[in-house]
């Protein structure tokens, strides 16, 4: 059976189960599957939009092969993720991340248009985002200005419902694995968009963890449990978000080594913060103007969701409530989990717009017995009906 024909199988299952009822009858079914043809690419077709991949058409380097803007004879603008040739492991990722985008779609997560698989070519085509990715304007302090507090909140929100559809409400239960400001694409409206979903896990039942000997994602972002002793479940991607709410709040990474050993670690240097009760300290110097409240809370949701213990974490349902919500009180975070943030883990960067972020490190994995967890989380029933109090945020009582 060819590559192709394996695709097209995949495609027909997922129509089947995730894109109709039960109840749906044959014609509805026939109908969707003829549709499927429809997003099948010619090689032919995505050479001419991209001026056969000519490098002033390029947009960024992923890990797994160059992004190259295209524009279709309809005038549709868009992206082609291009399997390098010679990476044995982007093979795994490009089925993985076909058969995943099928089942999902969500506002807040980048459009899979199609794919291309013709001899040894293979591609995916995407929506194209002009504003780049979100790692573009909040490392650059030049570009970070455009990012004012209500857009970058919004962000924030936005990536927090994109996870928690990924999470809780796709057909199936995902979880992405790398979640960083380099996989946030940001649209025309500076609305974010969770892409690359190379390294997803689908978690089919009601599995609540797995423990993998495969530790794929990006140093600094990596949930300490998952990154020593290769325990996934969906906390890991809450983890990552923690970090990313952080690095929004203060416009740098959450490890920068020019800024001295006390305030290299954002998290680290965050909880000291917080401990201090100065979190507010925290803010990015380029926010002239913010909202005191919100800023706080977002300090303290990061902390949150970066904390040691599993089980402590709040689960994205709660996340998202905290921050659609101004009646509640969020409780204090326990000791953030710095623990196996040092060494070197596999990366991964897909840009989909006109970015160059790429890095790309050395594999390792580890294993050990880890207690169970339930990915199930009581987490806001223990949150108090009362407005958020600056005070005692910053108190960190």
């Amino acid at each position: 059976m060819t590559f192709l024909s394996v695709l097209r199988t995949c495609f027909e299952k997922t129509v089947r189960r995730g894109r109709r009822s039960a109840a749906a009858e044959e014609a509805d079914e026939a109908a969707a599957a003829n549709e499927l043809w429809d997003l099948f690419f010619e090689l032919g077709t995505l050479q001419v939009a991209t001026n056969f991949f000519s490098e002033h058409n390029q947009l960024g380097h992923g890990g797994f092969g160059p992004v190259y803007k295209g524009l279709l004879p309809n005038g549709q603008e868009i992206a082609v993720k291009k399997l390098s040739l010679d990476s044995r492991q982007g093979l795994r990722e490009f089925t993985n991340e076909v058969k995943l985008l099928l089942k999902i779609q969500h506002k807040n997560l980048v459009t899979l248009f199609g794919c291309c698989a013709e001899g040894p070519e293979k591609m995916l085509v995407y929506e194209f985002l002009p504003n780049k990715s979100l790692d573009y304007f909040l490392f650059d302090k030049e570009k970070s200005a455009s990012l004012n507090w209500r857009t970058r909140y919004e962000i924030v929100t936005g990536v927090a419902r994109g996870l928690l559809y990924l999470h809780e409400e796709a057909p199936e239960r995902i979880i992405h694995r790398d979640i960083k400001a380099s996989n946030i694409l940001l649209d025309e409206h500076l609305n974010p968009k969770i892409s690359d979903f190379g390294l997803a896990r689908l978690f089919p039942g009601e599995d609540t963890h797995v423990n993998t000997f495969r530790i794929s994602g990006t140093h600094g972002y990596m949930s300490p449990e998952y990154a020593m002793h290769g325990y996934l479940s969906v906390k890991t991607d809450v983890f990552s978000y923690g970090v990313l709410v952080l690095e929004i709040v203060s416009g740098r990474k959450n490890h920068d080594g020019r800024l001295g050993s006390e305030k290299a670690d954002l998290l680290g240097y965050a909880w000291m913060l917080y401990q201090a009760g100065r979190a507010l300290d925290l803010i990015d110097p380029s926010l002239t103007k913010f909202n005191n409240d919100e800023a706080a809370m977002c300090i303290q949701l990061g902390l949150l969701c970066c904390q040691q213990s599993v089980a402590d974490r709040p689960d994205m349902n709660s996340v998202h409530l905290m921050l659609s919500s101004d009646s509640f009180t969020l409780p204090r975070p326990g000791k953030p989990g710095i623990q196996g943030r040092g060494g070197r883990w596999t990366t991964t960067s897909t840009a989909l717009t006109n970015t160059n972020t790429n890095t790309n490190t050395n594999a390792t994995s580890t294993h050990s017995g880890v207690t169970k967890v339930s990915a199930g989380s009581s987490f806001v029933e223990d949150f108090s009906r009362n407005s958020i109090s600056v005070s005692s945020i910053d108190e960190g009582r």
